[in-house]
C-alpha cells in the first residue's frame, strides 16, 4: 500500500474514532462470510459500528485520537466494535451484545475492551458486561436517592390510612352497631 493510500486511509480513522473513548477488539478468525454479514447487521440495528482495521494505521489513528492504550489490543487480524453514541450505546452494551453474539457463534471472540482508560482482557470482559450501563446505572441512582423519600412516605400514610379506614368503617356501620345493644337492652328489661 502507498504512502499516500496510508495516509487517506488514518486520516479516516482519526475522523471514525474522534470522541471515542470505549471501544472492544474483536477477533473474526475462522468466521464466515454470511455469518459476518448477519453479525453486522445484527449490530448495526443496536447501533454498534464494527471496522475491521490495519492494526498499525489503526495504532497511529488511536494515538492521534488521545486513546493510545487501545493500540496495545490489537494483537493479529481484528475489528473494532464501538458505540455510534458513546451517551446511548456504552462499552457495556457493546460487550454484552458481543458475547451474546458469541454463544450463537463462537468463533467470534472479544479479545479485549477498553473502558475510560481501562483494559480488559480474559474473564474481566465477562465482569465488564455484567457492569450497569449508563441507563442503568442512572435508574439505581434514581431509586436509591428517592428510596429514603419514599419509605418515609410510607411510614406518615400507612398510619393515616389506617386511622381513616377506622373512622370511615365506624361512620358507615358504627350507627347500626350502637342500635342493637339497646334494642336488646329494651327486650330484656320488657321481660
Amino acid at each position: 500500500m502507498s504512502k499516500p493510500v496510508k495516509a487517506l486511509i488514518r486520516d479516516e480513522l482519526i475522523k471514525r474514532f474522534d470522541g471515542v473513548t470505549q471501544l472492544a477488539v474483536v477477533g473474526f478468525t475462522g468466521v464466515e462470510a454470511n455469518a459476518t454479514n448477519r453479525i453486522r447487521a445484527r449490530l448495526r440495528e443496536k447501533e454498534i459500528r464494527v471496522l475491521v482495521v490495519k492494526n498499525a494505521l489503526a495504532k497511529q489513528a488511536f494515538k492521534a485520537v488521545g486513546i493510545a492504550v487501545a493500540g496495545e489490543l490489537l494483537d493479529g487480524p481484528c475489528a473494532v466494535a464501538y458505540g455510534c453514541d458513546p451517551d446511548s450505546v456504552g462499552i457495556v452494551a457493546v460487550v454484552r451484545e458481543l458475547l451474546e453474539i458469541h454463544k450463537e457463534e463462537p468463533k467470534l471472540t472479544v479479545k479485549a475492551a477498553l473502558l475510560d482508560g481501562e483494559v480488559f482482557r480474559g474473564d474481566r470482559i465477562e465482569a465488564l458486561s455484567m457492569y450497569p450501563t449508563r441507563d442503568e446505572a442512572i435508574a439505581q441512582l434514581v431509586g436509591c436517592v428517592l428510596w429514603p423519600g419514599s419509605s418515609l412516605a410510607a411510614c406518615l400514610t400507612g398510619p393515616g390510612g389506617q386511622l381513616a379506614g377506622a373512622i370511615a368503617a365506624i361512620g358507615e356501620g358504627g350507627g347500626e352497631e350502637a342500635e342493637s345493644p339497646q334494642e336488646g337492652g329494651e327486650d330484656e328489661a320488657a321481660e
